[in-house]
Formats: C-alpha cells, sequence, structure tokens
C-alpha cells in the first residue's frame, strides 16, 4: 500500500476507559485485540466491500476494519445506519460503518451511500487518506509509521488538535483513539485482512 505499514506503528492499545465499553478487566493492546475479535464476525460480511476499498484508495484493509470496529463495532452500535447521538442537535452526529461525521458543526460532511457500502466506505477511507496527507505537510519531519499514526488520530478530531506525536491522542476519543486503532488493525491483519 502507499503508506506505512500497520504492522510497524507503534501502539499502546486502548485505554481503560474504551476497554469498559467491553467491560474488560485490562485495557492496552490487548484489550484492542479482544474487541477486534469481538467484531470480527460481523466483520466477515464486509470483508470484500473492505478489500476493493483498499485497494482503489491505497489503504490497508486491515485498517479500515479496524476504523470500522472502533467506529461502530462493525455495525452493531448503529441505529438505522446511524450513531453518535447529539442530544443538542436532536440528531444523529455520524453515518455508517466507519461514522463519517455529518454534524455542521464537525466534519460537516453529506452520507454517501448505504450505510454499510462500498460508496460509503469510499467516503470514510477518502477521509483517512485526507488526513493522513494533512499530517504529512504539518509534520514533514514525521516517519511514515507516525504519519499514519496522526492521520489516524486526525480521522477522529481533525488535524488542528494533533500537536506532537508524543501526544498523538490527548484530544482523542477515550484518550486512545489512534493507538486503539492501530492495535485492532495489527489483530485484522494477523486474521485475514
Amino acid at each position: 500500500m502507499g503508506y506505512a505499514n500497520i504492522k510497524d506503528v507503534q501502539t499502546t492499545g486502548a485505554s481503560w476507559q474504551t476497554a469498559k465499553q467491553d467491560k474488560l478487566g485490562y485495557s492496552g493492546v490487548e484489550a484492542s485485540h479482544t474487541m477486534a475479535e469481538t467484531d470480527s464476525g460481523r466483520m466477515s460480511k464486509y470483508k470484500s466491500k473492505i478489500f476493493n476499498v483498499g485497494q482503489t484508495c491505497g489503504i490497508d484493509p486491515a485498517l479500515i476494519a479496524a476504523i470500522i470496529s472502533r467506529e461502530s463495532r462493525a455495525g452493531n452500535a448503529l441505529h438505522d445506519g446511524w450513531g453518535d447521538w447529539n442530544p443538542h442537535r436532536n440528531a444523529y452526529n455520524a453515518w455508517g460503518l466507519m461514522q463519517v461525521d455529518v454534524n455542521p458543526s464537525g466534519g460537516g460532511h453529506t452520507a454517501k451511500g448505504a450505510w454499510d457500502s462500498e460508496e460509503h466506505l469510499c467516503q470514510g477511507t477518502g477521509i483517512l487518506v485526507h488526513f493522513i496527507g494533512r499530517i504529512r505537510n504539518k509534520f514533514p519531519g514525521w516517519s511514515g509509521e507516525q504519519h499514519l499514526k496522526g492521520g489516524i488520530a486526525a480521522y477522529n478530531m481533525g488535524d488542528g488538535n494533533v500537536h506532537s506525536y508524543a501526544e498523538v491522542d490527548a484530544n482523542t476519543t477515550g484518550g486512545d483513539y489512534s493507538n486503539d486503532v492501530v492495535a485492532r488493525a495489527q489483530w485484522y491483519k494477523r486474521n485475514g485482512f
């Protein structure tokens, strides 16, 4: 693929906050792997779409699967394709397996395709590719692995909230977004993606 190898990206895995979602008594890489495995049965029905999109966009399918796992638990956390309920707007903030941000005050994207379609996955993966590029431009001295991890963090919170590699997840959901996604991707990479 056109980006760093996900297997070479350093990760600390899921935070306690994220691991508590599955009532795990542990955190870190092991917790991320457990959550990825929990989602693997549901993920299998999207595998061909994920591979097609990965090929089209030049992104490792394991990384796409990991974002789907983190964002929507392979669709299990969605309500008719929608997620991230916002009581202030009385509306959902995000659409589809990859939870594309449709909130006008957030990402402001227009939902494309059915929630589980290749069109949606292309949109979400395109957003990820965009943020990897933004991080490359913002931090030209970073390694390819650091750009990839920074792009994953930016997918969650925008590149304006990535200030340093040491604190790449400082402003992400759960304080662990890129670390958790990387660890899940490494599990998916070893398990058929």
